[in-house]
């Protein structure tokens, strides 16, 4: 199985792929979607043009995508919101699955502590993922969220959350 996480953000949206054979965890790729354009419709557009291309090239089977934490700035939220929108509708209109985890599941789940500093994620990521150098901090919370993902059991453990609900 092959997952896509994404860190969703307006200025700068992390990528990171994965590949699980059983309970192998190998990274494939990473990167950082840096907005283009000055109006908000641009800079949304510019995010899903670049996700978009990373599908095509790297083909994954599922995503994942961290969500969204209220902050003091509600401007901030909501535009954050909009990116997040991008990050789901991407995989989604190419039929991949989409898990959603908070936050502090991702941490918790790489770091071993839901409280987890960005350069602790990068460590643990880079020790999950051997040989894996993450092009940024966003590209490592990505390649955590798709940890996350793959330890949860991808959509198999979608479906069988979906059921228990």
């Amino acid at each position: 199985m092959r997952v896509l996480g994404i860190d969703p953000g307006l200025q700068c949206m992390g990528w990171g792929v994965i590949e699980q054979t059983g309970s192998r965890l190998v990274h494939v790729a990473n990167g950082t979607c840096k907005t283009q354009g000055t109006d908000l419709s641009a800079r949304l557009l510019s995010l899903f043009d670049q996700l978009s291309d990373v599908l095509d090239r790297h083909r994954p089977d599922e995503a994942a995508v961290e969500k969204t934490f209220v902050n003091k700035d509600g401007s901030g939220t909501l535009k954050l919101g909009q990116a997040r929108g991008i990050a789901m509708l991407v995989p989604a209109r190419a039929g991949l699955p989409v898990g959603e985890y908070s936050p502090n599941s991702v941490k918790k789940t790489v770091v071993g502590v839901g409280h987890a500093d960005k350069r602790q994620v990068m460590h643990m990521v880079k020790l999950q993922l051997p040989g894996c150098n993450p092009e940024s901090p966003d590209a490592a919370d990505a390649l955590a969220i798709a940890i996350c993902h793959a330890r949860y059991g991808g959509s198999r453990g979608i479906a069988l959350r979906e059921v228990r609900a």
